[in-house]
């Protein structure tokens, strides 16, 4: 099993693609290409486990694709020609280890409970395509975290993308605006993809390799160039559109509503986090903090943005009637959340960041299969559909509760761990109106979980409706990602473990 290991991070990618080119090969029945999807995301989270727990205790992982050696690139306008790293190279740190067992693992919880979620959404004849897409997709998702090659970054992307938007149209079964919600997410993914491949242009122009290890080498020496500045603010554009960080976040509320409840849960869990863990490594990787956060001062605009997300995305979750969307842009707050920690850029705000990642793919993700859960039973998802639940179905309403303390940070959540970190992120940067902002997005949040907890314990069922708890296949993984949540809220260990050194190995101090 040993001689696996070099191998990790080209298998992550290459199982899951096999069984996206497996899936359909199945039949369009729905349980073979289940169970294959099913196998193959746990297999895959297995073997990003095991790299994680070689990377924790070795270092970074390498692994080179294709002709790998030296060759003649091409310098900037001006500079001599560089002798450059021609091949594409894998490269996983302690930062992307985290992301990809976070990945692996939400797609591996989720996948047993798509079975019975998707063939109620989803006509039968269509599942096997179903699950070769959201293979496919998982595999772009990872190819994007273990890459250390910013082309090849592009392409993952749009393969991705590409797939994503698939997911998000196969909804239009159960909601026929599913289909214009897939085109919005179609034409701002596009655009952000087209910035994003503008600005890596400029990045090999200016010198003259796609390393992106060489490329950070290489634009600290020229950081007064006008082309890496303009690179940095197409890439900044393009994956803030990635990361649906408000202005920019049109495409996430309706692709949330209207895709299939898995598919929900599964964009809601990776796809945002994949995107900002794209913006660490090119505005701390490639770019460095020095010129990202001091040359450009894009700190000051990310902040604002952030700021203006949370108190947003949480008032217009509020007036939500239905509570996918009500999630939904409940998560273009916790975008907001995300993206502070990282432009606040010390230890503890990156801490609170990462650590915020993780817990809203738990809360959130669970939060969404018990919607999911509703769905089954009840066939909508309203929030006035939430009336008497709580003795009807008591687990799912029990899943919604916990899912709730969650969202807006009690203790013993890892809600309450990442903005207890992002406050004293905060402060530590001398920005205490930052942190009020904080605390009146976690103010709010108790506002719109309050849409939910009160008709569900105070509600009044309706007269003559039975309705059976949700099966244990959907409630169990739904559980399971709770109970995370609460293991990260309770866990001693955050400032020793994976979270606290990857955020060492950003800022450059070590433990």
């Amino acid at each position: 099993m040993s001689g696996l290991l070099p191998h990790l991070p080209a298998l992550i990618v290459v199982t899951p693609l096999l069984g996206g080119v497996l899936a359909p090969l199945c039949g369009k029945g729905p349980t073979k290409a289940w169970a294959l999807a099913t196998a193959v995301t746990w297999v895959t989270f297995a073997l990003t486990c095991w790299l994680a727990v070689s990377v924790y205790d070795q270092g970074t992982a390498q692994y080179f694709v294709g002709t790998w050696g030296v060759g003649s690139a091409p310098g900037p306008l001006g500079a001599k020609d560089w002798t450059g790293i021609v091949g594409i190279e894998l490269r996983v740190d302690r930062l992307n280890a985290l992301v990809l067992c976070l990945v692996a693992g939400m797609t591996a919880v989720i996948t047993p409970y798509a079975r019975l979620s998707v063939a109620k959404e989803i006509p039968h004849d269509r599942l096997h395509f179903f699950y070769a897409v959201w293979l496919l997709c998982l595999t772009g998702l990872l190819g994007i975290t273990v890459t250390g090659d910013a082309f090849n970054l592009y392409v993952l992307i749009e393969i991705s993308s590409l797939t994503t938007y698939i997911l998000v149209a196969l909804g239009k079964s159960r909601d026929k605006r599913a289909l214009t919600a897939a085109i919005r997410y179609l034409f701002m993914g596009t655009v952000g993809a087209s910035f994003l491949l503008l600005g890596i242009g400029y990045l090999f122009m200016c010198t003259g390799t796609l390393n992106m290890a060489e490329m950070a080498t290489r634009v600290a020496e020229l950081r007064d160039q006008r082309g890496i500045h303009t690179a940095f603010a197409f890439v900044l554009a393009g994956l803030s559109l990635k990361m649906a960080l408000f202005p920019v976040h049109q495409w996430l509320p309706k692709a949330y509503a209207y895709s299939p409840t898995a598919v929900s849960a599964f964009l809601a869990s990776t796809a945002t986090k994949v995107a900002i863990y794209g913006a660490f490594r090119f505005l701390f990787t490639v770019f460095g903090t020095e010129f990202s956060f001091g040359v450009l001062d894009a700190n000051s605009l990310l902040i604002a943005c952030s700021c203006i997300a949370i108190l947003y995305g949480s008032l217009v979750a509020i007036r939500q009637s239905d509570l996918k969307r009500l999630l939904a842009y409940s998560s273009v707050a916790q975008v907001g959340y995300m993206v502070l920690g990282m432009a606040l850029a010390n230890r503890e705000a990156l801490t609170g960041t990462l650590v915020h990642m993780v817990n809203h793919a738990l809360v959130k993700g669970a939060m969404f299969l018990a919607v999911g859960c509703m769905i089954y039973r009840l066939g909508s998802a309203k929030v006035s559909d939430l009336n008497g639940l709580g003795k009807r179905m008591p687990l799912t309403t029990v899943c919604l509760i916990v899912g709730c303390l969650g969202l807006v940070g009690v203790p013993l959540t890892g809600g309450f761990v990442s903005k207890w970190y992002l406050v004293q992120g905060a402060l530590r940067a001398g920005l205490w109106p930052v942190a009020v902002v904080l605390l009146v997005g976690s103010l709010l949040a108790v506002l719109y979980a309050m849409r939910i907890v009160e008709p569900l314990v105070f509600g009044k069922a309706p007269e003559g409706e039975e309705v059976r708890e949700a099966p244990p296949s959907m409630l169990l993984p739904t559980a399971a990602l709770l109970v995370g949540s609460l293991v990260l809220g309770v866990s001693g260990s955050l400032k020793t473990g994976l979270i606290w050194t990857a955020t060492g190995d950003l800022l450059g101090v070590g433990q």
